[in-house]
């Protein structure tokens, strides 16, 4: 049986709240979340009938409270999806939203169903990272991992000891540019065009979460030198060339080309190929770099066939290796996060590889000249996700 060729027809998220009571999604369920995101890919594609949609996966790293109970099934019946449609949960950590598309893909490139939504999801308000978790103790006494594993800025700070010659005033630098580049699209209405509004109710009363909470276009360098490091006396991460605490949902259509076609819908982009690889726990921030490069071995690729690349920007310094490795231009290369990336917008763990995919079909729909793009993410415990996409445009 020869694979069906998986399409892209359309992406959309919420507006990315900072974690916390100061965050406008902090009296806001989760579930609430990604049902506004479904119901919106449902208002935007008319041609899609609602019975169309046969599975509905949805990443989550807390499953748990309003993130538990099988979100992808229970946000089926939230939404008014008929309840023929099937759905799961998966958990990736931050790779959880891409998987929860690498799944509904691979459902429909071998037959399973022709029409699925997938996406991930991230309260980190209500479920604050590890605060639940109750890692196994041959993790440290056995030596299994190192105990850095577990904070994500120590993995950082490791990187920092791979590649001494990455400075902190390069990671600021990068950082710089990512919320200018994020403050260039937001002027532009680039990103309000991949958002959703959604009526919340805060302690101030009702308002319309339209606009993220987390960029900071009056970032200087004078103010990112002045923080400080809190994983390292003396390090180089900061809560500047780091990406933040956040809650958000996004969310894709996908389908066999054949049906896309078949309704009139029109495809952004196809999927090519992707891959998942581990690497040490404790340089987790490592990851996008095996994956990478294994997702383009078996796509037949190599890095100078790709014309965009979003990279999720865990740490400034992840990246800035990410570019090391693959011969990127420092401190700027068209090619990479051209609208910003997470240190600007935030990082709702799971939510963020969807966030990616729409990144990267604005920069398809204005690129055709653009063949082939890549989504990718470091993952905590020690991951890479890469998948690459092909630009139809093109």
């Amino acid at each position: 049986m020869k694979a069906r060729d998986v399409v892209v027809v359309d992406g959309v998220r919420t507006a990315f709240g900072r974690a916390g009571d100061k965050g406008f999604f902090w009296l806001t369920r989760a579930d609430d979340m990604v049902v506004k995101v479904i119901r919106e890919l449902l208002r935007r594609n008319p041609k899609l009938r609602p019975e169309m949609v046969e599975e509905n996966i949805w990443g989550a790293t807390t499953q748990e409270g309003d993130q538990g109970l099988t979100l992808g099934r229970t946000s089926v019946i939230l939404a008014g999806l008929p309840e023929s449609c099937a759905g799961f949960s998966v958990d990736r950590m931050c790779a959880g939203g891409l998987t929860a598309i690498t799944a509904a893909a691979s459902e429909i490139a071998l037959g399973a169903c022709d029409v699925a939504i997938a996406g991930g999801v991230e309260h980190m308000g209500h479920h604050p990272i590890g605060a639940t978790m109750d890692p196994n103790p041959r993790f440290l006494t056995e030596r299994l991992v190192s105990e850095d594993a577990l904070v994500m800025g120590k993995t950082a700070e490791n990187l920092h000891d791979m590649y001494p010659d990455i400075t902190r005033e390069m990671a600021d630098e990068y950082a710089l540019l990512s919320q200018k580049k994020a403050a260039r699209a937001n002027a532009e209405g680039k990103i309000q065009k991949m958002m959703v509004p959604m009526t919340v109710y805060t302690r101030e009363g009702w308002i319309v979460a339209d606009r993220d909470q987390q960029p900071r276009p009056d970032t200087s360098m004078e103010g990112l030198r002045d923080l400080k490091t809190p994983f390292r006396v003396h390090g180089k991460v900061t809560p500047g060339n780091a990406s933040g605490l956040n809650d958000g949902a996004a969310g894709v259509l996908l389908m066999s080309a054949d049906k896309a076609a078949e309704i009139g819908a029109v495809p952004r982009m196809r999927l090519k190929g992707y891959a998942y690889a581990g690497v040490k726990p404790e340089i987790m921030g490592y990851g996008p770099i095996p994956s990478t490069r294994k997702a383009l071995a078996r796509a037949g690729l190599t890095m100078d066939d790709i014309g965009a690349i979003e990279l999720n920007e865990a740490f400034a310094v992840q990246c800035i290796v990410f570019m090391k490795e693959f011969g990127l231009k420092f401190p700027y290369d068209e090619r990479l996060n051209p609208m910003g990336g997470a240190i600007a917008f935030g990082h709702p763990l799971a939510c963020s590889g969807p966030r990616l995919v729409l990144h990267l079909m604005s920069t398809f729909s204005e690129r055709p000249d653009v063949r082939y793009g890549i989504t990718s993410l470091c993952v905590g415990l020690g991951q890479g996700a890469t998948a690459i996409w092909e630009n139809i445009d093109s």
